[in-house]
Order: C-alpha cells, then sequence, then structure tokens
C-alpha cells in the first residue's frame, strides 16, 4: 500500500508532514480551481477511518473535511451510533473540490476515474499512517476508491468487505443523500440505515 509511484516524492512519515506535502499536490488538474487541499482529519491510531467523495464548497473553503451540510448529518450519525468523531480519521478519496460554477454558486461534480485514481496515492498514506482497524466507504466514489473496482451502494451495503491489505471495511451511502431526499418518512428510514452502517464499524472495531 502507498507505494511510491514514478516521479512522487518519498513517502511522508508523518501526519503533518502529509498534511504539507497535499497542499501542493499537481497529480491531476483538480487543483487548478479549488481554494486549496483538504487533508482528513484526526488521530493516527484512530479504529474508524470514515472516508467521503471529496470537499464540498465549506470545507473547500475552511480546508477540514465534513464542516458542511453533509457533516451535519456525519455527526448526527455517529452520535447516534455510539461514535465521537474525535475519536475517528475523517478524510476523502479525493482531496480538491470538484465543481462547476453556476452564477454565484459553486455545484459539486463528482470526480471521474482519474481523477480518483490519481489521488489513491494520499488516502493510501492515510491509511498507512493511521493504522484503522476499520474504513467506512461514505458513498460510491469511497467504495470504488477503496476497493479499486465498479460497484453499487446497493449490492454491497451489510456485506463485510475486506480491502486488499486486509482490513475490514463497510460501505454505507454518503450524508448529502439525506440532504436531497423530500420524503421526511424516508429520509428518516434511510438516517436509521446509516446509523445501523456506523453501529457495524464500530462493532468490527473493537
Amino acid at each position: 500500500m502507498a507505494t511510491k509511484p514514478a516521479g512522487e516524492a518519498t513517502a511522508p512519515t508523518s501526519l503533518s508532514e502529509l498534511v504539507r506535502a497535499e497542499s501542493s499536490c499537481r497529480r491531476c488538474p483538480l487543483y487548478e480551481f479549488a481554494t486549496q487541499a483538504v487533508p482528513g482529519e484526526g488521530a493516527i491510531g484512530a479504529r474508524l477511518m470514515l472516508v467521503g467523495e471529496q470537499p464540498g464548497d465549506r470545507e473547500d473553503l475552511k480546508g477540514r473535511p465534513f464542516v458542511g451540510p453533509a457533516g451535519r448529518v456525519l455527526d448526527e450519525a455517529l452520535e447516534a451510533a455510539g461514535i465521537a468523531r474525535d475519536e475517528t480519521f475523517v478524510t476523502n478519496a479525493v482531496k480538491h473540490f470538484k465543481h462547476e460554477e453556476r452564477g454565484k454558486r459553486r455545484l459539486h461534480k463528482r470526480p471521474n476515474a482519474y481523477e480518483v485514481e490519481r489521488c489513491r496515492w494520499w488516502l493510501d498514506n492515510e491509511r498507512r499512517l493511521v493504522k484503522p482497524r476499520v474504513i467506512v466507504a461514505l458513498g460510491v466514489t469511497a467504495a470504488q476508491s477503496l476497493l479499486g473496482k465498479s460497484l453499487t451502494i446497493s449490492r454491497l451495503r451489510g456485506q463485510p468487505q475486506r480491502l486488499a491489505d486486509g482490513v475490514p471495511a463497510v460501505v454505507t451511502i454518503h450524508p448529502s443523500l439525506l440532504l436531497r431526499l423530500r420524503d421526511e418518512g424516508e429520509k428518516r428510514a434511510e438516517f436509521a440505515r446509516l446509523v445501523a452502517d456506523l453501529r457495524q464499524a464500530r462493532e468490527a472495531g473493537r
């Protein structure tokens, strides 16, 4: 894991060194349009690593992962699952915000396979340094980055997964899905399923 690609600097030996290296990342063109790289956040040795898709508008401006509306949903789900966020490591499969401008708004665009692959170098190094016991893939982009194949959430959700290095993984939705649901009953049911997935990850990491 985190094998050095051709032309890449030596793999970082600490999270602070990793953050500095990410800030100057030019591995794909996304850096040209984002405010800054958004590194993972948490402590080495965290039992649980949560991997989302990419930073959103608020995260891009603040330089921290999951601090916008989807982050608030994630915080609520973690609390309901009995997980303290400060005991996890939270990151994204892609470190720069991919978007299109619509007037004064910046609208999310899903990273493509090339961008996800180029950013895997950083995710692999986060995993190497943090050494989590369990990883939660929040959404299809994170799951594809971690598992290295095309998939659907519905097919893998609730099914125990193992990554190539043997680390257990739990696949669930991205919290932003709940922000798009209009039916309150559907939203409550989907939130309950997210909480159940997080509890499954918590138990797997004991």
